[in-house]
C-alpha cells in the first residue's frame, strides 16, 4: 500500500455482517472516498493519494473484498451489497458528506451509493466508466485477459495494451495487482443487479465524469450524451494520452480534476 512519498495513512478492520471490511484513511480536510476497478484493490490509488491529501482531502478507502484483510465477496452478493460496504466505512469514519469517487466498475458502486444515501454524499466522481453496465465482447474479452492470472504474461500484456492502455503508454505497469477471484466475483454480482435507477445517480447530486481521451472500454461521451444518460448536473474532464488505466497513465490530471471538483462543491456548501 505505500509508496516512498504517500503520507501516513491510519487502518481499521470493520466487523460487519457481511464479513471483516479493512480500511485505509489519510489525510484532514474534505472527505474523498476512493473505488477502484474490477479485480484491482486500493493500491491503484497509492501514485494520486500525496496529491490529493496535498489538495486538502481526507481520504477514505474501503478495501475490496477478496483483497487485503477484507474477507471474500459473498456468493448471491449485487453492487448494492458492495456499496453497503461503502455506506457502513462512510458511516464508520463519520464521514459527513463526502465525494464519492469510482475507477472503471467502482464507479457503479459509487452511483448505487450516491443513489441510495444521497444524504452521505455531497457529490460522485467517475473515472474512465461506462455510463451503462456493458461493453462490447471483444473488450469484455480483453478485460477477462488482463485479469486472467493464468494466462502468460505476454498474452495478458497484449489485452492491457488492447484494453487499457494509450498507445505509447507503459502497460506493464499493471500486469500485478490484479485478483481474479475478485473480478469474477465482481462480475457476478453486476449480473445480479437487475435494477437500474441508480444509473441516473446525477439526478440528486453533482457529478464528475473523467474522461480518459483514448479509452478503448468507455469512448468519451460527449457533454450532452453524458447529461442524457446520467442527469443535469454533470461536469465532464477529459485527460489527454491515457486510456481505461487513468491513474497510472496521468496521476497529475486525475488528481487535480478531483481536487477542483472537491474545492467547487465545498466552497459552495
Amino acid at each position: 500500500m505505500t509508496t516512498a512519498h504517500a503520507p501516513a495513512w491510519e487502518v481499521r478492520l470493520l466487523d460487519l455482517p457481511s464479513g471483516l471490511l479493512e480500511i485505509f484513511t489519510m489525510g484532514a480536510g474534505h472527505p474523498l472516498v476512493l473505488l477502484p476497478s474490477l479485480g484491482r484493490g486500493q493500491e491503484d490509488f497509492d501514485g494520486i493519494a500525496p496529491l490529493l491529501v496535498a489538495g486538502g482531502l481526507r481520504l477514505v478507502r474501503p478495501e475490496p473484498r477478496g483483497i487485503g484483510r477484507s474477507d471474500p465477496l459473498r456468493a448471491g452478493s449485487t453492487l448494492h451489497d458492495m456499496a453497503a460496504d461503502v455506506i457502513a466505512a462512510m458511516e464508520a469514519e463519520r464521514t459527513g458528506p463526502a465525494i464519492v469517487a469510482g475507477h472503471a466498475a467502482g464507479n457503479w458502486v459509487a452511483r448505487i451509493v450516491t443513489h441510495t444515501r444521497p444524504d452521505l454524499v455531497a457529490g460522485c466522481a467517475m473515472l474512465a466508466a461506462v455510463t451503462g453496465t456493458t461493453v462490447v465482447p471483444e473488450i469484455s474479452a480483453a478485460i477477462a485477459g488482463s485479469f486472467d492470472t493464468d494466462l502468460p504474461a505476454a498474452e495478458r500484456l497484449e489485452h492491457l495494451r488492447r484494453g487499457y492502455f494509450a498507445p505509447g503508454n507503459d502497460a506493464s505497469v499493471w500486469l500485478e495487482g490484479w485478483h481474479k477471484d475478485v473480478a469474477l466475483a465482481q462480475r457476478a454480482a453486476r449480473s445480479a443487479t437487475t435494477d437500474r435507477a441508480w444509473l441516473r445517480a446525477a439526478e440528486n447530486r453533482p457529478l464528475l465524469y473523467i474522461a480518459a481521451a483514448e479509452d478503448a472500454i468507455a469512448a468519451p461521451p460527449s457533454e450532452g450524451e453524458l447529461r442524457e444518460a446520467l442527469g443535469p448536473h454533470v461536469t465532464r474532464v477529459v485527460i489527454e494520452r491515457a486510456g481505461h488505466a487513468l491513474l497510472p497513465e496521468q496521476p497529475e490530471a486525475t488528481a487535480a480534476a478531483l481536487i477542483g471538483f472537491a474545492r467547487t462543491l465545498f466552497s459552495a456548501a
